[in-house]
């Protein structure tokens, strides 16, 4: 702990750095550069609720709400991103502030931390200082659809006294799958308290508007293909099968949505595409650039047919809930880890179909334009949780501990 306090530290002047510049560039606020450098100021006795980013929050929703069905509740969401704490803001929901996460230094964290009553952490948010602040003040500490990659697990095993430290005094682990659950058992974490495997993501339900009727008319559902969450390298593979599939189709419109709109320039420069960040015509090339944040609802209503991205890389792939929810034939790559068992299941019921490489995507997409049975499928086989029994044991953990005798 010692060493990581150390390297944080050392760090402190490049984040610094970077903070600023983002903020001198636009791509944050303000209010965004407080927060990181002195941390948000919630109530006293708020529930501090944290998650990377969008996807992360969106997926905590319903546990979000229900904590909130008490009354005397209230509440700190914040993300690692600016967009991720515009979408909790934009919940409107009741007692509940939201901000982003200051930086993982105590003098960062510590106006927060004196205010919270408990700290919850959603998936793969582990941070050192923030957790180890939490146990020093005797305040529970949960992870809820917590991840533990193979990767993430080796890391930890080689500093065994830390992981029991930080992993093992949790009050409760929600795992998002078996092989997490195994991981966190295997650092430390006690059996009893161990939740059953619970995939946040099985609660998604669409809460978007239908897509614009003239947004719609450009991109006709039988003529439109998708790529969702692109990561790089990502975004030439479906490029190179759009133009595959074009030859078959020549009416075909492609909407890329990169999973960091900011790498929007970049993209741009491998082929002729309207961008929709700078309002520019989405009917003035066959490609579109979705490049903004908050909007993968309405292209997975407007195409039949995704590649779901970070999956022909080595990310770990991207959620194949939302799409399933929407009516969207699923088409991932060979690197799923973050979902291995929902693609496991969904591969193996005819709900998904793996691709690899600019041929076999451009015949998967063809093959899924039209009248194709893979989303009812996928509704089928990824069926919501039920989360009574998560809800019901976080509630109880975040009631403090009566005083010992």
């Amino acid at each position: 702990m010692i060493g990581y306090r150390l390297l944080v530290s050392l760090a402190a002047p490049v984040l610094l750095a970077l903070a600023l510049w983002r903020r001198l560039k636009g791509r944050e606020d303000g209010a965004a550069l407080r927060d990181r450098l002195l941390g948000p100021g919630p109530p006293e006795g708020a529930i501090w609720i944290h998650g990377a980013s969008n996807g992360e929050l969106a997926s905590a929703r319903p546990l979000i709400e229900a904590l909130l069905a008490d009354p005397d509740r209230q509440l700190l969401i914040t993300a690692n991103t600016r967009t991720g704490r515009d979408l909790a803001a934009g919940w409107h929901l009741p007692r509940t502030q939201t901000g982003v996460a200051p930086f993982d230094l105590r003098l960062c964290t510590a106006r927060t931390m004196a205010r919270i009553s408990a700290l919850v952490l959603l998936e793969n948010e582990v941070w050192p200082n923030r957790i180890a602040m939490t146990q020093s003040r005797g305040l529970p500490l949960i992870f809820a659809g917590a991840r533990m990659s193979a990767r993430s697990a080796r890391r930890w095993a080689r500093r065994p006294a830390l992981a029991r430290a930080l992993l093992g005094g949790a009050r409760l682990v929600a795992p998002q799958d078996s092989a997490s659950a195994a991981r966190f058992r295997d650092l430390g974490v006690a059996p009893d308290r161990l939740l059953p495997p619970f995939q946040l993501k099985s609660l998604y339900l669409p809460r978007s508007a239908p897509p614009d009727p003239a947004l719609a008319r450009t991109f006709p559902r039988d003529a439109s293909l998708l790529a969702a969450s692109t990561h790089p390298g990502e975004e030439d593979i479906a490029l190179d099968a759009f133009g595959i599939a074009r030859k078959h189709r020549p009416d075909l419109r492609l909407i890329l949505v990169p999973r960091h709109p900011d790498r929007a320039p970049a993209i741009a420069r491998l082929a002729p595409m309207a961008r929709r960040s700078l309002g520019e015509d989405p009917a003035s090339h066959p490609v579109y650039l979705a490049d903004t944040f908050g909007e993968m609802e309405t292209w997975y209503r407007l195409a039949p047919v995704a590649l779901v991205g970070g999956s022909l890389t080595e990310t770990g792939g991207h959620t194949p809930y939302e799409p399933a929810a929407l009516g969207c034939a699923i088409l991932h790559g060979p690197h799923v880890a973050n979902f291995a068992e929902d693609y496991a299941h969904l591969d193996a019921g005819g709900g998904a179909l793996q691709v690899s490489d600019a041929a076999s995507l451009a015949a998967g997409w063809l093959a899924h334009l039209d009248a194709s049975a893979m989303p009812a499928r996928a509704r089928g086989l990824l069926t919501p949780a039920d989360p009574t029994e998560m809800i019901v044991r976080i509630e109880a953990a975040l009631r403090p501990r009566p005083p010992a005798a």
